[in-house]
């Protein structure tokens, strides 16, 4: 309590506290982004064996989030404590290994950053209570989905389930819905992309989007409410149109190459996070419904 009332009393503090936890949070999700896809790819591996009575192959090394420690994926050079402070050892490293000289991806710095000013704008949104802390962990699992969504086409349940069950729970405290809100948001969440999925396959004999993508939806409702799900929909398909066309007419992208969803709703489920309220009362007064 002492440490809260003194991050109350200065708030410069807080903020900086909030940027620097945001930033090594992000640091945790690159791990989270790289290594969750290929322990789901490995589990499935051993399922399929299991499933076909097949020994799976003992003496692997355990790969986890943990194990084994960060090296440089080119000379396995162990990345020590201090090459390892989210964007500032990038950059003091120039971009590359201090053992071999290879490049390092700029995208690790970035996913540090983006994830410390996110946060940085949760709490200057929120402020000092658990609605921030609650929109953190939000905000942090959207960037992991994202994220992962983007390399692979996959959006975990090691992540969405987990969330949707604590967007429920929270509901009961109605620190961003209510109750009967959040579970009526995780069905029509599921329910709505689960019907367009059905449809969009039986008119065209194609899969439009993943039962992620409806899991995703789900989470979202879950946490803010049936009142936020049309303009998170709207919200995703603009952004998921404007940027496929651009892909299309800009690059050259075959038009037959699936374009993962889930980025688009996680962005557009932390807008409504965020600003979603504004937004229901602009439209509503823009409608003239009010």
């Amino acid at each position: 309590m002492a440490l809260l009332d003194f991050l109350q009393q200065n708030s410069w503090l807080f903020l900086l506290f909030i940027c620097l936890t945001g930033l090594s949070v992000g640091s945790f999700l690159n791990v989270v982004i790289y290594r969750l896809p290929i322990m789901m790819e490995a589990q499935w591996t051993r399922d399929c064996r299991e499933h076909l009575g097949q020994d799976n192959v003992s003496g692997e090394a355990p790969f986890n989030l943990n194990r084994p420690s960060s090296h440089c994926p080119n000379c396995k050079h162990k990345i020590r404590p201090w090459e390892n402070i989210p964007v500032l050892s990038w950059l003091l490293l120039k971009g590359r290994c201090s053992e071999c000289g290879k490049t390092i991806s700029p995208r690790y710095p970035i996913i540090e950053a983006v994830t410390g000013l996110l946060s940085l704008a949760i709490a200057l949104h929120f402020g000092l209570n658990w609605a921030m802390l609650g929109a953190l962990l939000l905000t942090w699992a959207l960037i992991a989905l994202s994220m992962i969504d983007f390399d692979t086409q996959l959006l975990p349940d090691n992540i969405t389930l987990p969330f949707l069950w604590l967007g429920l729970l929270i509901s009961m405290t109605a620190l961003f819905t209510d109750t009967e809100s959040a579970i009526l948001g995780a069905a029509a969440g599921y329910l709505s992309l689960w019907s367009v999925y059905q449809l969009f396959k039986r008119l065209t004999g194609k899969e439009g989007m993943g039962y992620g993508d409806f899991k995703l939806l789900a989470m979202l409702g879950a946490w803010l409410g049936w009142q936020y799900l049309p303009q998170i929909i709207l919200l995703s398909a603009l952004v998921g149109a404007i940027v496929g066309v651009s892909l299309i007419v800009l690059r050259g992208r075959d038009r037959n190459i699936p374009i993962p969803f889930g980025p688009y709703l996680a962005a557009a489920g932390w807008i409504s996070l965020m600003w979603g309220e504004q937004i229901n009362q602009a439209y509503l007064r823009w409608s003239g419904l009010i």
